[in-house]
C-alpha cells in the first residue's frame, strides 16, 4: 500500500511549457528580441539541452541558468548579461500558474487526506515558491523539496537521501514517484527504490521503463486504489 507520494511540479501539476512561452516572450521583449513563436520554441530546446545536462552531472545550476540564456541570446545575436537576463525570466516565470488539466482537483480533493504528499522538482526555489504560492498548494503537501534547496538534483541518489532524512519513520516500500520525466523523475525514483509512475500524455517511447504509466494525473487515484 502506498503511504508517501512524490510528485513533480512541472508539467505533472502545473503546465510549465505555458509558462514557459508567456516567461519568455516577456523576457525577450525586455531585451530587444522579437517575441515569435519559433524564437519561443527555439529558447524551450536550449533551455531543455541545459536541463538535461543538469541531470547528467555535466553542468552545474549556475552554467544552466546562465548558459542557457547566453546560448539563446547569442544565436540571436544580441548582446546580453546573462546573469541579468536570468533574474528577469525567473521573475516572470514565478508569477502565476496553469493547472495541468484535472490536476488541482486531484491532489486537492483526491489524494490530499489519503496519502502523505511531497513536491519533487529540479525548479529554481524562487521560480518554484512562487508557483506554488500562486496555485495554493503549499497546504496540502508535507514539505517541498526543491533541488537547489536540498543541494542535489533528480535523478541523483543524494537528491532522494536528503529528502528521505526529512521524513519521520519513511519506508521507500511504501513510496511512488509520479512525473512527466522519464530521466529526472522515473530515474530518480529508480535509483531511490521507490515505486514509479509516468505521466505520459502523448504516449512516448522511452529506454527507461517505469513501474507504471498514466496520461495525466487524473488518472492517479484509481491506479493507486489497486495497489
Amino acid at each position: 500500500m502506498i503511504k508517501y507520494l512524490f510528485l513533480d511540479l512541472d508539467n505533472t501539476i502545473l503546465d510549465f511549457n505555458k509558462a514557459e512561452s508567456i516567461a519568455i516572450r516577456r523576457t525577450m521583449a525586455a531585451y530587444g528580441a522579437d517575441p515569435t513563436d519559433a524564437n519561443a520554441a527555439r529558447y524551450s530546446q536550449v533551455n531543455d539541452l541545459h536541463w538535461k545536462a543538469l541531470e547528467r552531472g555535466e553542468m552545474t545550476r549556475e552554467q544552466v541558468l546562465k548558459g542557457r540564456f547566453a546560448m539563446f541570446f547569442g544565436e540571436l545575436g544580441i548582446a546580453v548579461d546573462p546573469a541579468a537576463v536570468a533574474k528577469t525570466y525567473e521573475t516572470f516565470l514565478s508569477q502565476g500558474h496553469f493547472f495541468m488539466p484535472g490536476a488541482e482537483e486531484t491532489v486537492k480533493q483526491k489524494l490530499f487526506g489519503k496519502y502523505k504528499l511531497y513536491l519533487a522538482s529540479n525548479g529554481t526555489a524562487v521560480v518554484q515558491k512562487g508557483r506554488m504560492t500562486s496555485a495554493d498548494l503549499y497546504p496540502y503537501f508535507e514539505e517541498s523539496f526543491v533541488s537547489q534547496e536540498l543541494g542535489h538534483n533528480k535523478p541523483s541518489k543524494e537528491y532522494f537521501d536528503a529528502a528521505f532524512a526529512r521524513i519521520p519513520g519513511f519506508d521507500p516500500k511504501k513510496a511512488m514517484i509520479v512525473g512527466d520525466s522519464l530521466t529526472s523523475d522515473i530515474q530518480g525514483g529508480i535509483n531511490a527504490g521507490m515505486l514509479t509512475c509516468w505521466v505520459n500524455p502523448n504516449h512516448k517511447e522511452g529506454r527507461i521503463k517505469p513501474d507504471y504509466e498514466i496520461e495525466s494525473l487524473t488518472q492517479l487515484e484509481k491506479l493507486l486504489e489497486k495497489l
